[in-house]
């Protein structure tokens, strides 16, 4: 067991989420392929997607190792840095016409598509995070917006930061590692057309990524009191109470309740006792 595992055990039992947090880790040669890992084409006689390699980790618990010769769709092939990336997608029309406004368009993408450098890995290896041989590059959770909501926060409580991330409709599985990975920061992304599709990714879910670097801040984020909990309580009374803090922001903004009275500010006991469900 590494120290990663018990991180993704910590991110379940806070987040709870429909699948498990992944591990994934990009490999610089066949070596590195872990001995337990399947392999599409080896193991299922078939090419899969990157998605359905993920799914096949979050939802049944597989190891999956990918190369070159077990990828489908091409563009984790162009965005994992597996092949140079063709004429015919540089040029845009791999989009276009079905997808975009012209060939141009299309060609921006491409050239504003993250990817890292050709030859500087020769695959990828997908796990749950609680139970990976390996030491993962990055943490990747699929989640809800609550879920994320918590995720943002947990992040946030270290340097009270927030993300910068880049969202595209397209590709989720390189959005969601390939970014991360080069900037050494956490990423949210969506589940691209590919992903619903052909790997069962839900019309609620988004993507989360933590970089390895960044993984044991997120857990300690997501374990302190102040970062939500879950599942989310909600009221929809008005005026309802403030955090001191909050109050004293309002105060000195010149804010006041609707009768003209002082906000006043509540501690995390009286707030939590006048919550309502509806």
């Amino acid at each position: 067991m590494n120290p990663y595992n018990e991180y993704g055990k910590k991110i379940e039992e806070q987040l709870r989420p429909a699948s498990y947090p992944l591990a994934v880790r990009m490999l610089r040669s066949a070596d590195e392929v872990p001995t337990e890992a399947e392999r599409p084409l080896r193991n299922y006689g078939v090419c899969m997607s990157t998605c359905q390699c993920f799914s096949l980790a979050r939802k049944f618990g597989k190891t999956v190792a990918q190369l070159f010769e077990d990828m489908w769709c091409p563009e984790p092939v162009i965005g994992f840095g597996l092949a140079n990336p063709p004429k015919v997608f540089l040029e845009g029309l791999t989009r276009y016409p079905d997808g975009i406004s012209s060939a141009e368009a299309g060609a921006n993408w491409a050239r504003e598509f993250p990817r890292f450098k050709p030859g500087e890995y020769a695959g990828i290896a997908i796990a749950p995070l609680k139970t990976a041989s390996f030491e993962p590059d990055a943490a990747v959770i699929y989640c809800n917006s609550a879920q994320l909501l918590r995720l943002l926060l947990g992040i946030a409580y270290k340097d009270g930061r927030d993300i910068t991330t880049v969202l595209g409709g397209h590709s989720a599985c390189v959005y969601a590692v390939v970014p991360s990975m080069v900037k050494g920061e956490c990423q949210a992304s969506v589940p691209c057309r590919g992903d619903r599709g052909y790997a069962g990714a839900q019309d609620d879910e988004m993507i989360f990524t933590a970089p390895k670097a960044k993984i044991a801040e997120l857990v300690q984020g997501l374990e302190q009191r102040g970062t939500s909990s879950m599942p989310t309580r909600y009221t929809m009374a008005p005026e309802y109470k403030l955090s001191k803090g909050y109050a004293e922001a309002a105060r000195q903004m010149g804010q006041k309740r609707s009768d003209g009275s002082r906000i006043e500010g509540f501690d995390e006991k009286e707030r939590l006792l006048s919550l309502q469900y509806r």
